[in-house]
């Protein structure tokens, strides 16, 4: 990108998040009865298109392939595992439907003076759909979800693949810009975007796949009963690893648990369990058990109807973590039923227990049979991994940790982790920067990145900021020209070929 994606400067700064909305449909196509190479358009038979591509694969044969194309868009068939029937089902993708021109929004981005002018650049972002954060020095504040939206049908799911004039048009109404979703200088004082479902300007929803309300409750709980913040105590929250959401959770899951038969020790965590404030530091044991239980409870619930694979493909969606809490939340969900046992119909009570017991046994297994030591740090790492780290004998040079780390899914200090077999929670995302930027006192804005500043594993700053990033410290963002020079260890200077040769 020749632009900066997260930017500052002496009058305002920006960011962003995924929007999380919907922007692809998907169609049925109808083929020609006699003749494969037509599909049925608006006005009789047409043609398919065929796109032939080359992919290039170092030291070895290149592959070739070749997919139909329709007026929607690509056909899936013979290019995607997931589609395994006879009928055609193409691609509809705003992204590839619309002029591109994010390159303009993010030149105008970068070189708006104000709120307007950096308004007026949004609107050139179509796909994929960003959250824009915005602040400046003058004491505005505002968010926009920017994509090109359009009008969705009531009562249509667009999850679903859609029969050609059925339902989800093709031809689509597109709303205007102020019809997204924003807020500019609310009353609240404050923005926040947590890949969460937004709220309506417009009388409507906006399909997508959101993430759930954990990090967005949580911000709003610190934010609302304070108003005397400064860049120590935001950058505090950037690091915040609490989730009411999980203490609601645990709270249902207690009240259905029958202690008849558990030992000591088992009554001791679930005693401990009853008192926890859903933190998530090192030193946690309830954390461990917490998500220990939760991948049992899940697995206990949906195997029997989807099977592993499927289980395994529903565990990497967004869905999944949308569904734990209202799940757990209704004993008369009819996903409680074990569908592997013919004559026994059973009830939420049944599987939180028995998922209880199999996540105690689990823990024994993995970490021994002391309780005590079952701590957070002993089972959630961070390693950030390096393409050529994935040779064994050249991890430890490429790769940067493993680290035992704070934090979970859904906090503020998002340290994401899939469900895994084995127990053990490696993370597989996180916060790719932490940056405060305070207008009052600009030149000591504050950042911190994962690793480093250099991606050359001969350098010396190719991890120098990652102890910092795990302890959730910050390192100073230096924009004042004269400090930079009298500070600065080392000068790299570009010369040009037609330079170079003077």
């Amino acid at each position: 990108m020749p632009f900066p994606i997260l930017g500052h400067d002496r009058n305002l700064a920006y960011g962003m998040t995924m929007f999380e909305n919907d922007d692809i449909d998907f169609y049925y196509e109808e083929d020609h009865p006699e003749d494969s190479t037509k599909y049925k358009g608006a006005n009789g038979w047409v043609a398919y298109e065929t796109v032939s591509k080359t992919i290039k694969v170092k030291d070895t044969v290149a592959v070739n392939f070749s997919y139909k194309k329709t007026n929607r868009g690509p056909v899936l068939n013979t290019i995607a595992d997931q589609i395994d029937g006879e009928r055609p089902i193409s691609m509809w993708w705003t992204y590839t439907k619309n002029d591109n021109r994010v390159m303009n929004a993010l030149y105008g981005m970068s070189h708006a003076e104000n709120i307007n002018d950096f308004q007026s650049a949004l609107r050139d972002i179509h796909a994929p759909g960003l959250n824009i954060m915005y602040g400046d020095a003058v004491g505005n504040v505002a968010w926009w979800a920017t994509a090109k939206l359009y009008q969705i049908p009531d009562s249509i799911n667009t999850k679903f693949v859609f029969e050609i004039g059925d339902g989800l048009p093709i031809e689509k109404n597109y709303l205007d810009f102020s019809q997204n979703p924003h807020a500019i200088n609310p009353s609240t004082g404050y923005v926040y975007s947590a890949n969460n479902q937004p709220d309506s300007i417009a009388g409507m929803l906006y399909p997508g796949y959101y993430l759930p309300e954990n990090r967005a409750k949580r911000i709003v709980q610190l934010l609302e009963p304070k108003n005397d913040w400064n860049k120590e105590t935001v950058g505090e929250m950037l690091n915040d690893v609490t989730s009411t959401v999980n203490v609601d959770v645990t709270t249902n899951l207690l009240k259905k648990i029958d202690i008849k038969g558990l030992t000591d020790a088992q009554l001791e965590i679930l005693d401990a369990l009853e008192q926890w404030k859903g933190d998530y530091h090192l030193k946690s044991t309830e954390a461990t058990v917490y998500h220990r239980w939760m991948y049992y409870l899940l697995y206990n619930i949906f195997v029997d109807e989807l099977g592993e694979e499927t289980f395994e493909a529903l565990q990497s969606t967004h869905l999944i973590k949308r569904t734990i809490a209202p799940l757990l939340g209704n004993e008369k969900s009819i996903w409680w039923d074990d569908n592997s046992t013919v004559d026994t119909v059973e009830t939420q009570k049944d599987i939180i227990n028995s998922s209880f017991i199999e996540a105690w046994k689990g823990l024994e297994r993995m970490l021994g049979p002391d309780p005590t030591n079952w701590t957070w740090n002993r089972v959630h790492t961070l390693e950030h991994g390096h393409p050529i780290g994935q040779v064994e004998a050249l991890r430890s040079f490429f790769n940067v940790g493993p680290f035992p780390v704070n934090g979970t899914r859904e906090v503020i200090n998002n340290m994401y982790f899939p469900y895994t077999e084995d127990g053990y929670n490696r993370v597989s995302s996180g916060p790719s920067t932490r940056r405060v930027i305070d207008f009052s006192d600009v030149e000591n804005s504050m950042s911190i990145l994962p690793t480093g500043q250099s991606g050359n594993p001969f350098s010396e700053h190719y991890e120098d900021q990652a102890e910092m990033y795990n302890n959730g410290k910050f390192r100073k963002m230096m924009i004042n020209k004269e400090e930079i020079m009298a500070t600065s260890k080392s000068l790299l200077t570009f010369i040009s070929e037609k330079d170079s040769k003077k």
